[in-house]
């Protein structure tokens, strides 16, 4: 089952919620990543097979409108195509999520003015991959706050940035940074620019040789870029954060880490299949945390699910989405969702023993494991529990079940 499968379907619609036809392309694709995933953790390499299968299938641009040249898929379509990514390849996974939270961010607030409509129709033409800059300098996972302002030269802009991470940043035909307004401003006031690959250069800094997600490529580099005045959001960031960066980015991540986490358990199942069968229909001692591996992973889903039906009932409604209650539960599924897959997994490890603790096994699940150990420090679960605490604070606790 995926992250659709929990969902509410609504039966007044004529079309089913998800594509079949959306699914096989992205099965195929994660056909492709699944048989190089070894060998790009291995290497610590960009997934090139699995990133231009995906181009192939015309997958990079599926949520444009169909307007502008797209198929108009829904968030949570996009969020099965995580997961279904994620039973495959992590890293192929995250490159895929990173990237659609950046369209979704650009088509949300960007429709209407003329540079980022024709970015939107050139993406979905030439299936570009859009890398994200918005972690920098000392400021490391504050996201809400840069150091790197805007310069100004009449219509022309310019931006050096000390970006300590831009993941596949070499691979990347664009990138969407964030970068204070200008030099004055504060650095929480912030503004979102699109620079296409002409428009800047990337300098190393760091490395990126890490215990998983390894083939994310996520180095540092010093970003240097210059284009038009227009390729900056017409919103402040401040609002394209919380409308739009935060839903997305916490839905679709959390969609392809509960797609590790699933391939673990089935690792799991067949680990015990085998076991039942040499010996003569009895289950192992360590079946019950097959059982804990596979309740985990279903309330991760349901979690999931429950936030994506919540984000879709508002998402055209500016003022629900910026309200402490949505901005709470948005900020906590990644906190939760995260530390369920690191439980699942560790679940789905100690049901295989050995055999799920060894690299040269069919059921080896140390992958699995070090990709999803990234899942609780990629922005850090500390320092998103402190600014859900502090709104917390303002709002009162449930006196029901459903209240």
């Amino acid at each position: 089952m995926t992250v659709h499968e929990l969902r509410r379907v609504d039966e007044t619609r004529a079309t089913p919620l998800f594509s079949d036809a959306l699914m096989e392309r992205a099965q195929r694709v994660a056909a492709v990543a699944a048989r190089y995933a070894e060998e790009v953790d291995r290497d610590g390499r960009f997934p090139a097979e699995s990133i231009a299968a995906a181009k192939a299938e015309g997958l990079m641009g599926v949520m444009a409108p169909r307007s502008l040249g797209g198929e108009g898929a829904s968030l949570g379509e996009v969020a099965d195509v995580c997961y279904t990514l994620g039973r495959a390849c992590a890293s192929t996974a995250m490159i895929y999520a990173m990237h659609q939270v950046k369209v979704a961010c650009v088509i949300r607030h960007g429709m209407g003015a003329t540079f980022h409509e024709a970015f939107i129709r050139r993406l979905v033409r030439d299936q570009l991959l859009v890398a994200s800059s918005t972690t920098e300098g000392s400021g490391g996972g504050n996201v809400r706050s840069s150091e790197g302002p805007i310069e100004r030269d009449g219509e022309r802009i310019s931006l050096v940035r000390d970006a300590s991470v831009i993941s596949y940043g070499v691979a990347a035909d664009a990138v969407v940074t964030t970068a204070r307004r200008d030099p004055e401003a504060a650095g929480s006031d912030q503004v979102l620019a699109v620079f296409m690959r002409d428009d800047y250069s990337l300098e190393p800094t760091l490395n990126w040789d890490t215990l998983g997600m390894r083939g994310t490529c996520s180095a540092g580099f010093t970003l240097r870029a210059r284009g038009d005045a227009a390729q900056l959001l017409p919103v402040p960031y401040g609002v394209i954060h919380a409308q739009s960066m935060v839903p997305a980015a916490h839905i679709l991540w959390s969609s392809a880490w509960a797609g590790v986490a699933s391939s673990a358990v089935e690792r799991a199942r067949r680990y015990l299949r085998k076991a039942v069968r040499s010996g003569e229909g009895e289950l192992p001692p360590s079946a019950p945390y097959f059982t804990r591996a596979n309740a985990s992973l279903k309330a991760m889903r349901a979690l999931i699910a429950t936030t994506l039906d919540r984000y879709e009932a508002i998402a055209d409604d500016p003022a629900a989405l910026s309200a402490i209650d949505f901005q709470s539960q948005i900020s906590l599924l990644k906190v939760d969702a995260s530390e369920l897959a690191v439980q699942t997994v560790m679940s789905a490890l100690r049901c295989c023993g050995l055999s799920g603790y060894r690299n040269d096994s069919d059921v080896s699940i140390g992958r699995h494991l070090r990709d999803l150990l990234s899942s609780p420090i990629m922005i850090n679960n500390d320092r998103i529990l402190a600014n859900v605490a502090a709104s917390a604070l303002l709002g009162e606790v449930a006196t029901s079940i459903r209240g």
